[in-house]
């Protein structure tokens, strides 16, 4: 049984180019989407959601390719390009009836709110990013022995084949390893939670690669179009995430300005899946955002 977020409604609705997405909704006001991470679903948010409930309609969806959504056939690169993603948030969204919403985003769910805020400026009222840097920059980062710490982002950039039969042939120890090493609280990953995202990742692989292969390719012909032609994130932007460039040696606030000049940049103590670790700095940090 898919483990979802207690007392929240599940549903399914359309996505963009016939993609049904999976999403839990619950609570009333203002509308706030929340997408979550790998190697996640929508569940991830279970903490924050229940936090924001009393004051906003909180929408959780599983990205396309993940958990209980759609997962189409990468038939071509665009299939998962955040630019669809995107897109199919959107879409989700005026399903339920808002044509504006803030958007909020964690880890892969974070490239796709980014690609959002930028391609539909008019939409999102408010952008909350998780602890990353956007794709083209992602990649300009990691350099020399220090880039090991994203083995992942290079295996699963590799051509359709050998990533997915080597991931499928171990997917607990897989998956699993990035739960085990990236929490820094491996309590707020409970087993019940972990085996969820192990069983839905297991279940979506060939889509969670086509997803990240995605990432070395048309998302960064995005990324650089949008660059090139000098667009900028018009709303609000609250960016929270561990202190990576301390660790890779580059200054993510700098990096996240050049993008946002309505910009709240934010350290945690907390680990990559916050959260979960810190619902309570995490939910805060997204009020605050959310009265700009």
């Amino acid at each position: 049984m898919t483990l979802t977020i207690p007392g929240f409604d599940h549903v399914r609705l359309p996505g963009a180019d016939g993609v049904e997405l999976a999403a839990a909704v619950g609570g009333s006001g203002s509308p706030v989407v929340l997408l979550h991470g790998f190697p996640q679903t929508h569940l991830m948010w279970r903490h924050v959601a229940e936090r924001l409930a009393g004051e906003h309609t909180v929408i959780c969806p599983d990205l396309r390719g993940y958990g209980a959504s759609d997962k189409p056939a990468a038939t071509g690169p665009e299939v998962y390009s955040k630019r669809a993603m995107a897109a199919d948030v959107v879409a989700l969204a005026a399903a339920l009836g808002h044509e504006r919403f803030a958007l909020a985003g964690h880890d892969r769910g974070a490239l796709v709110a980014f690609r959002a805020g930028l391609d539909h400026p008019e939409t999102l009222t408010h952008l909350g990013i998780l602890d990353v840097v956007p794709t083209l920059d992602m990649w300009d980062v990691l350099h020399g022995v220090r880039a090991a710490v994203g083995y992942h982002l290079f295996l699963m950039a590799q051509p359709p084949g050998l990533p997915e039969t080597m991931i499928a042939n171990s997917a607990d120890a897989y998956f699993g390893s990035f739960l085990d090493t990236w929490a820094a609280d491996p309590a707020a990953l409970p087993e019940p939670v972990r085996a969820e995202y192990l069983r839905a990742s297991a279940a979506a692989v060939p889509s969670i690669v086509a997803d990240y292969r995605a990432s070395a390719g048309i998302d960064v012909t995005h990324d650089q179009a949008d660059r090139d032609a000098g667009s900028q994130l018009a709303m609000p932007v609250t960016v929270v995430q561990q202190d990576w460039g301390a660790q890779l040696g580059y200054d993510a606030a700098d990096i996240w300005r050049a993008w946002a000049p309505d910009l709240d940049h934010r350290l945690t103590g907390a680990g990559h899946f916050m959260a979960e670790e810190a619902p309570d700095e995490i939910a805060e940090a997204l009020r605050d955002l959310l009265l700009r």
